[in-house]
């Protein structure tokens, strides 16, 4: 008697399983898990294309299914009765995971992922049962799940961060162009400026009033080093030695910890 399947994709491979399950490991054993596997591949697609509108592409689903039907297949004992019974939950369970791991552009954790998913099931059912006139409270919502009003709004909020909003996407109702870019921040380089100049300070402290006044006219009057040559009255090649000894100076006391400069 010819022995029935569920499904047409649903091939006879019983006895292939008991081969492969009697088969030590080695290459006849993979060989056989990659027969079975490919027998099989047809019913593994055809769970992938149960979820193809929820935004991935069908090519990733049916790799993730594929995956849950090798474990499938591997992990599978012929005592356990019939294949395919074990196997579909196996596939979409590897398919849930994807979806509820890969596919959050804001992660959350995995428990408010858990509430998510209790809520928006809750609220299709009140929407769509008997008597849904509207968008159900907070309270229905609770007592339908039977979660607490802070788990539900949780769950509601993790509605809102399965997919995240473009960065060019324009904020309020006027057409004027203006979008969540526009709303970040940017780096400040004065800041650095600022926090350079107030470690300057310290080393500058220690420096003789010579040296102070050739870097005052180096860097904040802008003067060239001849200029400044005819300026203190000592050759350029001098002002160069100083500026060059008094930056080092600077850097070093800079350096230290707070409270350790050198005594002038």
């Amino acid at each position: 008697m010819a022995t029935h399947h569920p499904h047409d994709d649903a091939p006879d491979t019983e006895q292939t399983f008991v081969h492969m399950a009697e088969s030590p490991a080695g290459p006849e054993h993979e060989l056989l898990v990659e027969e079975l596997v490919e027998a099989w591949l047809p019913m593994s697609n055809r769970l992938a294309r149960r979820f193809r509108n929820k935004g991935e592409n069908m090519q990733d689903l049916e790799q993730v299914a594929a995956m849950g039907l090798v474990k499938a297949v591997e992990r599978y004992d012929v005592e356990r009765g019939a294949f395919e019974p074990y196997a579909v939950p196996t596939i979409t369970g590897e398919l849930r995971r994807h979806f509820r791991d890969h596919t959050w552009d804001v992660r959350v954790p995995r428990r408010v992922q858990d509430l998510r998913n209790k809520v928006r099931v809750a609220r299709r059912d009140l929407m769509n049962g008997p008597g849904g006139d509207g968008e159900p409270t907070i309270v229905d919502l609770a007592e339908h799940t039977g979660l607490t009003c802070d788990e539900v709004r949780d769950g509601m909020e993790a509605l809102e961060s399965y997919s995240a909003l473009s960065l060019d996407a324009e904020t309020g109702a006027a057409d004027d162009g203006f979008s969540l870019a526009d709303t970040l921040g940017t780096s400040e380089s004065g800041y650095d400026l600022v926090a350079d100049r107030e470690a300057a300070k310290v080393g500058l402290k220690y420096l003789p009033e010579r040296e102070r006044r050739i870097l005052y006219l180096r860097y904040f009057e802008d003067m060239t080093q001849a200029r400044i040559a005819e300026v203190i009255g000592i050759s350029q090649m001098h002002v160069s030695r100083l500026i060059t000894r008094s930056c080092a100076a600077v850097r070093d006391h800079a350096a230290q910890p707070a409270g350790q400069g050198r005594a002038a």
